[in-house]
């Protein structure tokens, strides 16, 4: 997922060639929050459920710490595949850029050195929504960075995986959607997990392993606590917001993270949740081989 190439501009009707986002007219009038971004979601799910600023950089602090206490132990470095690429480098002073030939060889979005103190001198970034004039809440940092990644996973049957002799690292074992206000999407979670749970006979103290993905503390909070998931169990080496969360790519790093690390800790149940804007939540639960 390219972050750099998505195209942010508001949803407007679809036009003859049908080259910009549509906006379905009808489904708007019904429920005018549908297209709300999703910044605005966060600021109102904080006001909503009484989720503080400094909660939220707090948290956000804390998958800093998380990440980069990872990184430093090489809990990262079995799932990541050194690449060569290009970057773009900006020179601060002339405004020039020089593209540079460079190996990747970890997430280079942690920020380690980040203190409550420099997270509490940032000031809130949304203004001019539908619901919220000017937010109180959301800043660059306790919010998911805008990242470019890659992540990818083999899904087979269990038995083509034993004729070709593969170990895997863990059953896909359910799945299970929900739905919820649009603008409070980022707590679709909280719907998701339950159904999910229910349907395998399971209680959220039953899972060992949580990854929901970052991508504002204020529902990480909210759903965590709502939950009543262990803080020590869920998101344990960061998230997105330390790590980046390029959209489409979240839900496989969160899951090939959660197998390995799931693994390094002999659990038995993992559970990856996401939100998804528009109002929805879901949520996969893995069994995690030993």
């Amino acid at each position: 997922e390219s972050i750099s190439l998505v195209q942010f501009a508001p949803p407007r009707p679809l036009s003859a060639d049908g080259r910009n986002r549509a906006l379905d007219e009808k489904l708007m009038a019904k429920i005018p929050a549908i297209y709300m971004k999703m910044i605005e979601t966060a600021e109102i799910v904080a006001e909503r459920y009484g989720v503080s600023r400094e909660a939220q950089d707090q948290y956000a602090l804390q998958s800093q710490q998380r990440t980069a206490a990872a990184q430093a132990a090489g809990k990262y470095k079995d799932e990541i595949v050194p690449m060569k690429t290009k970057y773009a480098v900006t020179n601060k002073e002339t405004g020039a850029v020089t593209i540079e030939d460079t190996e990747v060889t970890r997430d280079d979005c942690n920020r380690p050195q980040t203190t409550i103190e420099d997270l509490r001198k940032l000031a809130p970034v949304f203004k001019g929504g539908q619901k919220i004039a000017e937010g109180k809440y959301i800043t660059a940092g306790n919010a998911s960075q805008f990242s470019d990644g890659g992540a990818a996973l083999v899904l087979m049957e269990a038995k083509e995986a034993e004729k070709r002799g593969l170990a895997p690292l863990g059953a896909f074992r359910g799945f299970a959607v929900a739905g919820c206000e649009p603008d409070e999407m980022g707590i679709g979670p909280i719907y998701a997990v339950p159904r999910l749970l229910a349907r395998h006979g399971l209680k959220v103290q039953d899972i060992d392993l949580w990854e929901l993905n970052e991508a504002f503390a204020s529902q990480c909070l909210y759903s965590r606590d709502f939950l009543g998931i262990d803080p020590e169990k869920y998101n344990v080496n960061g998230g997105s917001i330390s790590i980046g969360h390029p959209y489409g790519v979240t839900g496989a790093r969160c899951t090939g993270h959660l197998l390995l690390e799931g693994k390094r800790r002999k659990a038995k149940y993992g559970v990856v949740t996401m939100c998804i804007g528009g109002g929805q939540g879901a949520a996969g639960l893995f069994e995690i081989f030993n």
